[in-house]
């Protein structure tokens, strides 16, 4: 297991560009779904921030695009966006394979087989901001296949306290190694190689 700050060093100190990391997480992400379910004609909605993690939703998706129907909610500022997510979101904003919203009253989310939070990550800890919990409610109360890249969206990734609400994932598929808030739902969690080498 591992903490955030730990996490951090790694990144910033394995000598392998961010956007790499990056393109190995998404592309991570497209290959464990692809080995536990059929994802041909499956209908997925991936909801990205402004974050890193939002980046890696985006990146998830130009893999998923060729067998799935995706469409990304988009619920974060264009404006803030960390440098990788931005050349991330480039890749796919014009793709016609993706339906692309900023809406959330756009989504029903019972029309969808799979959601994908990719909203928070590990960088975000405390209250949460709307749109962000009342997403999260209606994530929870859908009948689809919910699934958070690293960390579901609410909870402490060091700690594991939920601030108010959580995504109730059903598979957390977390990248590099487990992170450390996880270890009560370890059972749901698979590891996605990113290319940081193992100790």
């Amino acid at each position: 297991m591992i903490t955030t700050e730990e996490m951090k060093q790694l990144e910033d100190n394995c000598g392998i560009p961010k956007i790499a990391l990056m393109e190995n997480a998404g592309r991570g992400i497209y290959k464990i779904l692809k080995e536990r379910m059929d994802l041909k004609n499956k209908k997925i909605l991936i909801i990205c921030y402004h974050g890193n993690n939002g980046g890696d939703g985006f990146v998830a998706a130009r893999y998923l695009c060729e067998e799935s129907d995706v469409t990304i909610l988009f619920i974060g500022d264009e404006a803030r966006m960390k440098k990788e997510a931005m050349i991330s979101y480039k890749r796919i904003i014009k793709s016609e394979l993706i339906q692309f919203l900023t809406n959330a009253e756009d989504v029903d989310v019972d029309d969808f087989d799979i959601i994908i939070d990719a909203i928070l990550g590990t960088g975000v800890i405390g209250k949460l901001k709307e749109p962000i919990a009342a997403i999260i409610y209606n994530i929870n109360n859908s009948k689809a296949f919910k699934v958070s890249v690293d960390i579901p969206t609410g909870i402490d990734p060091d700690t594991g306290v939920v601030a108010e609400k959580v995504v109730n994932a059903d598979l957390i598929i977390s990248l590099h190694d487990i992170k450390a808030g996880l270890k009560e739902l370890k059972g749901k969690v698979v590891v996605a190689d990113i290319g940081i080498p193992k100790e």
